[in-house]
Formats: C-alpha cells, sequence, structure tokens
C-alpha cells in the first residue's frame, strides 16, 4: 500500500518507521527543512509512562481561574474571539470529574506502556543514541500540601500497574543529590524508575534518516495546499515546493494526518472537527558551567510545573502551557516573561551550575485535546487517518502512536485498551491488553 504521511515531527516520522516495517510505501510531507523542528524540536525530553495525568481533573478550573492574571502561571488560559478555543474549554470542563479523570488516566497509561515497549525494541534494533538516560524520573514537591495530595496520584497510578515510590526528602536527595542546596524547600517526592529522558529532535531526526534509507521519500519544505477527496475518500493530495514555487499532486492508497496542532485545520476542510487546541509550551537551554555538579535524573518541579532534564552537557527546563492560538513567538511581554520565570527557576534550584547568560529558548504548539487522549484511527473518509493530539506527551507515546496507527492500517489488532478514533460510537476500539 502507497501512503502519505502528513508531518515529520515525532509523531509522522514514527508512523512512517512502522509503516514501512509493514512493508508499505512510504512518502512524508513536512514544511520544515527536516524532521523535527517544531513542537518536536525542544520539548522537556521526558518519557514519562508514570507521569501521563490528564490536565482535566476537579482541581483544575479553580487553579485556572487563580492564575489569570499571572503571566507566568504553570498554565495560562487566553480567551480569544475563537470558537474552536471556547469549544476545547468547555469540552476541558466537562473532564474535570473524578470519574473522567481515572478513566483518562487508564487510556493514557495503557498507551504509555504499549509506546515505551515499542521505544525499547526500536532503539534495541536501530542503535539510535539520543542522549538518553535510563535513571528514571523523580517528582519533588516544595508545599507539604501537594506533597500529601500526591500519594492519592501514586496509588492511582500503582493500581494501573506503574511502579511509583513515594519519598520523603532525604530520599528525595539520596536519588538527586544536586538538590542539596534546595533541600530545605522539598516537602517530599515521588520516583519512578522505569521512566526515562532523551532528546527527541536528535532521535527523530536519526529515524528519519533510517527511514529514507529504507526507502521513504521525505519531501521537506512542501506546503500542503488542499485535498481532492470524492467518494467518500481522499484521492490525493496537493503540495507545494516552497523552494521551487512548483506544485505536485501526491496520490496514494492511503493518507496520515500528522500534523500536531495543525492537524485539526487542516482537516476542516473535510468536514473532520477534532477539539485539538494548542497549548504553547516554553523551553530554555542552557550550556553547563559545572556538569560535575548538575543534576542526572530527570525531574519535575511541581511548584513551577516544569522539566528539567539532562542532555549530554546541557540542560533543558522545560514547561508552562498557554492557551492562546496558534502564535510560537518570543517577543511578547508574556512570552519574555515565561521565558525569564524559566531561567530564574533553575537559579534557584541550581545556583551557579549552569550558563543562564545566554539561554537558548524556544517555544512550541503542543496539540492538546480536552481530556488529554490523543486521536489515533480511521477518519470519517474511508483512506484518511488520523495521529494527532497528543498534547505534552508526543515524546512519551511517539513510538507506540505511530506503532498502533500502522498496525490498524494492515488490519492489525494493537495489543492495548485504548479508544481508537472511528470506531464505533467515536469511543474506539477495545482490545484486551496483551
Amino acid at each position: 500500500m502507497k501512503v502519505v504521511v502528513m508531518g515529520a515531527g515525532i509523531i509522522g516520522v514514527s508512523t512512517a518507521w512502522y509503516l514501512l516495517e509493514q512493508g508499505h510505501e512510504v512518502t512524508v510531507v513536512d514544511r520544515q527543512k527536516d524532521a523535527a523542528l517544531e513542537t518536536s524540536f525542544a520539548n522537556g525530553a521526558q518519557i514519562s509512562v508514570s507521569f501521563c495525568e490528564p490536565w482535566a481533573h476537579p482541581s483544575a478550573p479553580l487553579k485556572v481561574l487563580k492564575w489569570l492574571a499571572r503571566d507566568d502561571s504553570p498554565l495560562l488560559f487566553r480567551p480569544k474571539l475563537d470558537p474552536h478555543q471556547w469549544r476545547w474549554g468547555l469540552s476541558f470542563l466537562t473532564q474535570c470529574t473524578h470519574a473522567a479523570f481515572e478513566r483518562n488516566v487508564t487510556q493514557l497509561v495503557a498507551l504509555g506502556r504499549y509506546s515505551h515497549e515499542s521505544l525499547k525494541s526500536l532503539v534495541a534494533q536501530t542503535g539510535i543514541e539520543y542522549d538518553r538516560l535510563e535513571r528514571g524520573i523523580l517528582h519533588f514537591f516544595s508545599s507539604t500540601r501537594d506533597f500529601d495530595a500526591a500519594a492519592a496520584g501514586v496509588t492511582l497510578m500503582r493500581r494501573h500497574g506503574v511502579d511509583r515510590r513515594v519519598l520523603s526528602r532525604d530520599e528525595v536527595l539520596k536519588i538527586e543529590p544536586a538538590l542539596r542546596s534546595f533541600g530545605e524547600h522539598i516537602a517530599g517526592g515521588t520516583f519512578t524508575a522505569s521512566d526515562e529522558s532523551g532528546d527527541a529532535r536528535v532521535f527523530t531526526q536519526k529515524l528519519a534518516r533510517l527511514c529514507q534509507q529504507r526507502g521513504a521519500t521525505f519531501l521537506y519544505e512542501h506546503d500542503i495546499v488542499g485535498f481532492d477527496a470524492a467518494g467518500g475518500s481522499v484521492q490525493s493530495l496537493r503540495v507545494g515546493d516552497q523552494l521551487s514555487g512548483e506544485r505536485r499532486t501526491l496520490k496514494a492508497d492511503a493518507f496520515v494526518a500528522a500534523m500536531g496542532s495543525f492537524t485539526a485545520p487542516l482537516l476542516r476542510p473535510l468536514g473532520i472537527y477534532l477539539n485539538i487546541y494548542p497549548a504553547k509550551g516554553y523551553s530554555a537551554t542552557f550550556k553547563l558551567k559545572h556538569p560535575e555538579r548538575a543534576s542526572v535524573v530527570s525531574m519535575i518541579d511541581d511548584t513551577r510545573k516544569i522539566a528539567v532534564s539532562r542532555l549530554g552537557d546541557t540542560i533543558r527546563v522545560a514547561g508552562t502551557a498557554e492557551m492562546a492560538g496558534y502564535d510560537t513567538g518570543l517577543e511578547s511581554s508574556t512570552s519574555r516573561v515565561r521565558c525569564q520565570a524559566l531561567v530564574r527557576r533553575y537559579e534557584e534550584l541550581f545556583p551557579g551550575v549552569a550558563d543562564t547568560s545566554e539561554p537558548h529558548f524556544w517555544a512550541g504548539l503542543r496539540p492538546s485535546t480536552p481530556n488529554n487522549i490523543p486521536y489515533i484511527g480511521r477518519s470519517k473518509l474511508g483512506n484518511l487517518w488520523v495521529n494527532a493530539g497528543h498534547g505534552t506527551l508526543g515524546w512519551t507515546h511517539g513510538a507506540g502512536s505511530g506503532r498502533a496507527l500502522a498496525e490498524l492500517m494492515s488490519g492489525v489488532q494493537p495489543a492495548l485498551d485504548f479508544g481508537f478514533y472511528g470506531s464505533e460510537a467515536g469511543q474506539g476500539l477495545r482490545v484486551a491488553t496483551a
């Protein structure tokens, strides 16, 4: 089968890889000059099965209201005259119940575990190196109240087979001694040894090269102009070469939309309305002045809702979410405040360890759904498939999402309990965990 994949981020390239594994002919289209130059470029670097918790929680609405006036808040909702934003927001509120939270966690953990096993097998098969650290993920708390509340989350995750442990302050510092200068402010933490970290951009670009070596065609610097659809299916995809201005028509047996936040507007002209809205996330990457004093365990700072990950001789600090449309610029006053907040927090945690005078700032759009469950499956147009809406978990769920969609497209039922898009009543196909 000839397949065109739209998007060369971690989701699109993973999908391409597994389609090749299934014996299909693959073409990948992306508007950038290389793979992983948008949302996959400089994310938090964490592969975190144990922290696949939805944003939608009974406590979330009140927190969001409190954060509205703060430019440096972990989740900033900027209301716009955008019906898609309001649709997303109202749907988000319906997911802020205990029942919905647990239902969503069940699916996210199932996909996370399936994806992690897929990633480990893929790395063993290919030998890709990407500053991988298999040292677990540490979640530390500065608030005793938040630390106590975290115990409920640990119980829930352990019920789903995730070995997340509750730690005292001394145990936190034993796992990551680099936090000692901040130790008096730590109430406790949680830790999952099976989680890991690594550079998503490096991994994705190397996987794209391997796809090319196996015969996949990558059309970089090509814009998607539109679809030709008839008879309940897509006949072809029209693309434009940014360099030459030439337009081409790509015909295929099947098409995959994996363009992150841009998947939703891309498919609306076809009458497909995905409830995906961009959450602008920020990161700062620093060179280390004192590598021997830097952290080596990937961690989450609960107070600021940021991730801190070691990538060789650099440190990546990433987090926050701004629901304010499709802008990725760093020039606005809000963006400057949010970027500088990352720098200040790192210096509070690890004073003098990194060169924070010349940070590399970045912002990307996380394609978020109200319940954090991505769309993976067949659209109402029979040969158009979707792999999008992974929010902050694209790196965590990338390999598994690509594998699952490739299996579905090949008539194979993925071995996980997950609600695949396009199945009966829109609720998804349930498959027993292998």
